[in-house]
């Protein structure tokens, strides 16, 4: 006597197997509640609404103030080894600097430069700048740029990366030129002239 092989029929199978991937599938996205597990989506183009991008030119003055009995500048941190250290290596300041349309300091104020920056080199005078610009004049006020880079002070001009930024500057990204307009080696106060080409919507 032969045994026979029994046929099963497959696209049955198939069809079976595909229903029941489907359903675990669709429950194992679905938390308690009807709510869905994952964080993110993605959005379909255009609808955020953003117009077309442009480039804006921003000139203003920056004014780090140190001395006297209001300074906008205030070393929070400092290493042990960063008093004898000629770049002040490991030093960390506080800033809430006024930003000014002209390098004086009566001048009218147009936003703040709000963040900390830090020694960072040990061979140069070399600042960590991690910083906001939160403008306060006329279309912009309300909106900022945010500062992340490197600040060589003792280079005639200094280029720092804007990587984001709110209000009319969200997705903003572009670059800041610093260029020191006046230092006082006694007191440590400082203008610096800032120029900022920023892509934005």
């Amino acid at each position: 006597m032969t045994s026979q092989p029994i046929k099963l029929p497959m696209a049955g199978i198939l069809s079976k197997l595909m229903v029941f991937l489907a359903i675990f599938i669709t429950f194992s996205t679905i938390a308690v509640g009807g709510e869905s597990h994952s964080f993110s989506r993605t959005l379909p183009p255009g609808s955020m609404k953003l117009k077309r991008e442009k480039v804006s030119h921003l000139h203003f003055y920056f004014h780090d103030i140190v001395s006297g009995r209001n300074p906008t500048a205030i070393k929070v941190a400092e290493a042990e080894s960063s008093k004898t250290s000629p770049t002040g290596f490991g030093m960390m300041v506080m800033i809430d600097d006024p930003l000014t349309e002209s390098p004086e300091n009566t001048s009218k104020i147009v936003g703040r430069a709000q963040g900390i920056y830090a020694s960072a080199s040990q061979s140069e005078v070399g600042l960590l700048m991690t910083l906001n610009y939160a403008f306060i004049e006329g279309k912009y006020n309300g909106s900022t740029l945010s500062i992340l880079g490197r600040n060589t002070v003792m280079s005639e001009v200094r280029e720092l990366p804007v990587v984001g930024g709110s209000g009319l500057f969200r997705f903003a990204r572009g670059y800041a030129h610093a260029k020191t307009h006046w230092f006082d080696p006694n007191t440590g106060d400082a203008v610096v002239e800032y120029n900022v080409y920023v892509i934005h919507y």
